[in-house]
């Protein structure tokens, strides 16, 4: 097996509308630090592995395959000699090829990321960029607002999950790629775009006008609620998030604080080994989440880390339909070990693992799926997501009239705990 520098991130979802650099799956940022999960491993993010180009690359198609390939070169060659619109553009011909090539699959999250797409990919988890400032899904027939991100120009013009964005700036979004309505809604800090939002529930589509900006996320907020219960928002999983998460639980304990509300709505995910850490605050010991591979590999446990500031005390965590990857990796092992309630709604669904790799000669990477991702109990999530404890429905009213039932519930259920 060629030796590779791997890079695994746990971002599921398929991207930050940023100016020309969106988050794709799980978020990609810097891969620098070497992670505790694996001696190869840098970082490692909920659903993904960055993977270095191999030592050496195959340059030509290989003699086993000649026979095989017959049919791409007479196809090559055609085009050469007989496209109305010539000359061709050989550098798209190849693109174009490798990105059917992964299609065909019909595997959502394998795909093909040309330089710019990958360029983007790694726009970094430190939390600074400029866009509208949401996680979407790329992967049906249309742009879907998987979450909108924390005081973020997107949730300030009052996105939501589910949100489905059949037009931009009055031109109809029906039949287009939804990764090029992506790019369409992509500009610089300080210009507009006019979404047409289709929303669950409401007959008439919803024209949203939003204001691009720069963005910098607050991995990690807190304050002290009523009756000594600490309230943690948790906003993505970053490089910062476990050492940011640690000072607030220190300082929520200072403050009183005899149980936990833990918010991990509308968080699409980021560093596996970070969902790990924060896993490892709440839960003393045991699996924290399992790699199975589709292959006669033997599965990887990753295991909760000693030391954690709030594993003997009460928890509650939020979870909504936003929240994916590294969210559901701790809120799966949570429920599994019976820490803490999840209240709320069934969450995304996100439980595939993939790596990136990528390509010679700054060709981009390719993104393919090489493992599902299991709660420490065997349970799958992938296209199912997690069922909470306690279902709790945000409704339009809810929304309209800044109503949080959800949170309600979650310290109605804390103050049942708390001695």
């Amino acid at each position: 097996m060629k030796k590779f520098i791997q890079i695994t991130v746990i971002a599921l979802l398929s991207g930050f509308l940023l100016l020309g650099a969106f988050s794709g799956g799980v978020v990609f940022g810097h891969f620098s630090q070497i992670s505790a999960l694996d001696t190869l491993a840098t970082k490692t993010d909920l659903g993904l592995t960055v993977l270095s180009t191999p030592e050496a690359a195959t340059t030509a198609t290989p003699s086993d395959l000649g026979g095989l390939f017959v049919p791409f070169w007479e196809t090559w060659d055609l085009l050469h000699k007989e496209y109305v619109d010539q000359p061709v553009d050989d550098v798209a011909l190849m693109r174009g090829a490798i990105r059917g090539m992964l299609e065909s699959l019909g595997d959502q999250h394998t795909s093909y990321m040309d330089p710019k797409e990958f360029k983007d990919e790694n726009s970094t988890l430190a939390g600074n960029y400029e866009g509208i400032g949401a996680y979407v899904d790329t992967t049906g027939d249309f742009l879907t607002v998987i979450s909108p991100i924390s005081s973020s120009p997107a949730e300030k013009a009052g996105l939501r999950a589910g949100d489905v964005i059949v037009g931009i700036n009055g031109e109809d979004m029906t039949g287009i790629n939804p990764e090029l309505v992506r790019q369409k809604v992509l500009g610089p800090a300080g210009s507009k775009v006019t979404l047409t939002i289709q929303r669950k529930d409401v007959d008439t589509p919803i024209e949203v006008t939003i204001v691009r900006a720069k963005i910098t996320i607050a991995s990690v907020e807190s304050k002290m609620l009523e009756n000594n219960v600490g309230y943690i928002k948790l906003n993505t999983f970053g490089e910062t998030t476990t050492a940011e998460l640690k000072s607030q639980l220190a300082d929520l304990k200072k403050n009183g604080a005899k149980g936990y509300i833990l918010d991990l709505r509308n968080n699409g995910g980021g560093y596996l080994v970070t969902a790990v850490e924060v896993s490892s605050q709440f839960v003393a010991e045991g699996k924290i989440v399992i790699e199975k591979y589709g292959d006669s590999r033997q599965n990887d446990d990753y295991s909760a880390i000693p030391g954690g500031l709030a594993t003997d005390a009460p928890v509650v965590v939020l979870i909504n339909e936003g929240s994916a990857s590294a969210s559901e990796i701790v809120a799966g092992a949570m429920q599994d070990y019976e820490r803490g309630k999840l209240v709320g709604v069934t969450s995304y669904g996100k439980g595939s693992v993939q790596i990136w790799t990528p390509l010679s000669n700054d060709q981009g990477a390719v993104r393919i799926t090489i493992a599902k991702w299991l709660t420490p109990l065997g349970r799958t999530i992938h296209k199912v997501g997690l069922t909470p404890d306690v279902v709790v429905e945000m409704t339009e009213d809810d929304y309209i009239n800044g109503l949080d039932p959800q949170l309600d519930a979650a310290i109605g259920e804390i103050g049942k705990l708390i001695k």
